[in-house]
């Protein structure tokens, strides 16, 4: 991931942003240790963002496509309110070894549960409102993901998408990737469902409230 501030901003923003709990610090560990690909951890910034705005919504259900090794379900779980649960779709059967040793090891085992397979299959299997999501998973399906959610969504609901501005590719989409994102920022914008903000935190959030 491309850094899209001025040198030095990124840590400093680290180092004043809230801690995470020690659980959270050990598994950025693990995961920079045995994941190929560990620069696609959330990390503390990401991670407190989502903790705050799960904490503000209060949802019952989070739906999360793309679980990685976990970081970001576990940041959401500390902000659910009582009886709120996740539902994390991951396809990757390492990634998700990883993660359900992690959430198991933490304080909130009995509220995050990993669903393997496609995450679009595992969406439309639900029958009940989506009052949060965070969508994080491959950059060509994340149009489906977003329609999917955002059909099972009630008003007030909320969808998070990362990586929107894809370390500035967005500007000159070249790629599949960096053209099914641009187009989908392109289409949020334009979408009188919903309100939004796309946010230049880390590699770009997407903030989308339905209204």
């Amino acid at each position: 991931m491309k850094p899209l501030t001025l040198p030095g901003i990124e840590p400093y923003a680290h180092e004043h942003t809230h801690a995470e709990p020690d659980y959270l610090e050990a598994l950025e560990r693990r995961t920079h240790a045995e994941m190929k690909q560990p620069q696609m951890l959330t990390g503390r910034i990401e991670g407190r963002l989502l903790k705050l705005v799960v904490a503000m919504v209060q949802p019952r259900l989070v739906v999360e496509v793309g679980t990685f090794t976990g970081y970001s379900a576990l940041s959401m779980a500390e902000g659910l309110p009582p009886g709120g649960r996740i539902l994390t779709c991951e396809i990757d059967p390492v990634a998700q070894r990883v993660a359900q040793e992690a959430i198991e090891a933490s304080p909130f085992a009995g509220q995050v549960e990993i669903r393997p397979g496609p995450a679009l299959a595992t969406i439309e299997s639900i029958d009940e409102p989506i009052d949060l999501a965070f969508i994080d998973a491959d950059k060509t399906g994340y149009l489906a993901y977003y329609e999917a959610i955002l059909s099972r969504m009630p008003a007030g609901g909320v969808i998070l998408l990362d990586n929107m501005l894809w370390s500035g590719r967005v500007l000159e989409p070249g790629d599949e990737d960096t053209r099914a994102l641009a187009e989908l920022n392109d289409r949020i914008a334009r979408d009188d469902r919903v309100e939004n903000v796309l946010l230049t935190v880390r590699d770009g959030i997407q903030l989308v409230r339905k209204r």
